[in-house]
């Protein structure tokens, strides 16, 4: 006697979705997407995700804590990783945690991503002032800790 074909689905769904998992965290949102590929009914993704997290398999605080310390460790301000979250579909407050609560220190973050793409050398002139700024601007940075930097490697 054969299983029912509803059991055989959630059963290739939430294998599908242990494996992704156990590559890296995923939020729910991209579970979501990536489970909804391989499964048209989205009542059954919806009872696989729920059943992932009450096993806390799947969390959207620990990928949001995982998230924000990758993304800082690569040189991202929080203003960029709170946008990031935000299109993963991790709610606000999650990532408000581990962003403004964290022990992270962003000046630093600043600092070594500036050093790493300019050197330790003082901006020459206006110029590559701006560039300075805008790069970190684009990482993510807060204008008040951009300002700040600047004023620390104006060399001219």
């Amino acid at each position: 006697m054969s299983r029912a074909p509803e059991i055989d689905e959630a059963a290739s769904v939430e294998a599908a979705a242990v494996r992704l998992l156990a590559v890296r965290e995923h939020s729910r949102q991209e579970m979501r997407r990536k489970l909804a590929v391989r499964c048209s009914d989205q009542g059954l993704v919806e009872t696989v995700l729920d059943d992932l997290e009450r096993r806390q398999y799947l969390s959207d605080e620990r990928f949001a804590e995982g998230y924000v310390r990758e993304r800082s460790r690569k040189g991202y301000g929080p203003l960029r990783i709170r946008a990031e979250l935000s299109e993963r579909g991790i709610a606000a407050g999650f990532g408000a945690r581990w962003l403004d609560d964290s022990v992270i220190d962003w000046a630093e973050v600043l600092a070594t991503a500036a050093s790493r793409k300019f050197g330790a050398e003082p901006a020459v002139d206006l110029r590559d002032l701006a560039r300075r700024g805008r790069f970190l601007e684009q990482r993510g940075f807060p204008i008040g800790l951009v300002r700040r930097y600047l004023g620390r490697v104006r060399g001219f």
